[in-house]
């Protein structure tokens, strides 16, 4: 958690639920107020609409007609509690049209419908037009915070995990890629190789950095 990349446009990642939500829209609030054709995309998981400043937050970007797009990434569980027992049956998209937004229902591990309607929301707010929700239905694959499997607590079944793991992302790309002939073994190759060296020169560059000034401790937290 806490993540941030200036450079790369992400502002923050919060650990509380649902606490982003409103970060990005005051962050949507100030592109417009400024003028840019920036647009706020706000990422949050099915639990959080079941809290209050989701809803807040949403009647207020609609209200003003704000460049934001709610993405609900619904992985059917909140930790290890399904949606079934924590909403009543209710189609989720219809939480972002209650709001005045329109709103899509996709799967969200289909890169292609992930990105028409990503580009459609996009301009949309860009053209003044207001916010969007999309609900891009997926699934947790290891734990909620680790890199471990952990079905064998019992809260999913064997089954419906395999189900999800055969609708991987990255597997359906590329089969469709390698398919139509736009993506070859020696691509495929090229492109690893790329990626390997890039994390290791990263990790080469984190344990070579220097540590902190410890003369530094106190910068950032008192106003003065």
């Amino acid at each position: 958690m806490h993540l941030f990349d200036s450079k790369a446009g992400m502002l923050l990642s919060l650990p509380i639920v649902a606490a982003s939500i409103p970060v990005g829209v005051g962050a949507a609030l100030a592109m417009k107020q400024r003028g840019k054709d920036d647009v706020a995309v706000i990422y949050l998981g099915d639990a959080s609409l079941e809290e209050g400043v989701y809803h807040e937050s949403a009647n207020f970007a609609a209200l003003h007609a704000l460049p934001a797009i709610f993405v609900c990434e619904n992985n059917l569980y909140s930790v290890y509690t399904p949606l079934r027992e924590r909403q009543p049956e209710r189609p989720l998209a219809e939480l972002g049209r209650a709001h005045g937004m329109p709103a899509e229902h996709i799967d969200g591990n289909d890169i292609g419908a992930v990105y028409r309607t990503a580009s459609e929301a996009v301009a949309r707010a860009r053209a003044g037009r207001g916010p969007s929700f999309i609900q891009a239905d997926t699934y947790r694959w290891r734990e909620h915070c680790g890199p471990n499997f952990d079905n064998h607590l019992g809260y999913r079944t064997q089954a419906e995990f395999e189900e999800w793991h055969a609708q991987d992302p990255i597997e359906r790309l590329h089969a469709r890629l390698t398919s139509s002939g736009k993506f070859s073994r020696a691509d495929e190759a090229r492109m690893n190789k790329e990626i390997a060296a890039e994390v290791l020169r990263e990790f080469d560059a984190a344990e070579n950095a220097p540590l902190p000034d410890p003369a530094s401790i106190a910068e950032r937290i008192y106003a003065r």
